[in-house]
């Protein structure tokens, strides 16, 4: 039964040259790696619906989602959405389509 062939010294030579190139070519990547990024921390507690700047930048915005309000704010989603379920009690924002998932507003015209 034949086996695998045992490979010539030249041959060896090469294949160890080969795997020395390709070992210093990962080390070079890896020295080039971009620095982690910073880590942010985000606010557990929904923006002040009182405070007239926060709601007037709210209004600015074309459409109102947890998401876009989350980023724009740096607050978490949950925290977003109850936020917009508050602007819509008092009449800031108007509820314009969405499901269990997720609710889009549209500021009110003043």
């Amino acid at each position: 039964m034949g086996g695998k062939k045992k490979l010539g010294l030249k041959q060896m030579e090469r294949m160890q040259e080969k795997k020395d190139e390709e070992s210093k070519a990962k080390d070079k990547k890896k020295d080039k790696a971009a620095p982690p990024k910073e880590r942010r921390t985000i606010g557990v507690i929904p923006p002040d619906v009182k405070n007239a700047k926060i709601v007037s930048e709210v209004k600015k915005m074309n459409v109102l989602t947890p998401y876009a309000v989350a980023s724009r704010f740096n607050v978490r989603i949950s925290a977003a959405k109850d936020f917009l379920e508050q602007l819509e009690q008092i009449g800031a924002v108007e509820f314009v389509s969405g499901n269990h998932n997720i609710k889009i507003y549209k500021p009110v015209a003043a």
